[in-house]
């Protein structure tokens, strides 16, 4: 399970060292993708095919089931990590989660997310989450 928040920075090349603690778990091969709230998804290879069978079984007369496929798929690469735990995060990637030079790691139990420090520290301030708990509630989670 990935958990966690890790701050590390984008090389010249575009290259990102992944925390000692997720290499493991996430395996050689792994699968990056555009992510919800301007993030980027890192998925594990059996995770990434768990996801993909599930947005396989969308209906496509359904035009919001087609853009949401769309979105994760068109965005998909295949990565790999290099001897010394690190790598490249594709350009249009890059482009999309408006990275630059720091960034922030998060552990989301079956993925990692990847986000620009901007994005992060914009996107995730916590003063709502009393709100937020209670509308788990809903969803059927309670604390």
């Amino acid at each position: 399970m990935f958990m966690g928040e890790f701050n590390h920075t984008i090389d010249a090349k575009g290259r990102l060292i992944i925390p000692s603690r997720f290499r493991e778990e996430l395996g050689q091969e792994f699968v990056m993708t555009k992510g919800l709230d301007g993030c980027l998804f890192v998925f594990p290879q059996n995770e990434w095919e768990s996801f993909q069978g599930k947005l396989k079984t969308l209906p496509l007369i359904n035009k919001d089931a087609r853009k949401f496929s769309r979105f994760f798929m068109a965005g998909a690469a295949p990565c790999e990590m290099d001897k010394q735990g690190r790598t490249l995060i594709p350009a249009t990637l890059r482009e999309f989660a408006q990275m630059k030079k720091e960034v922030v790691l998060t552990g989301m139990a079956d993925r990692i997310e990847i986000w620009s420090k901007e994005k992060w520290i914009e996107n995730n301030s916590y003063e709502d989450m009393d709100d937020i708990a209670a509308s788990m509630q809903e969803l059927g989670l309670s604390i």
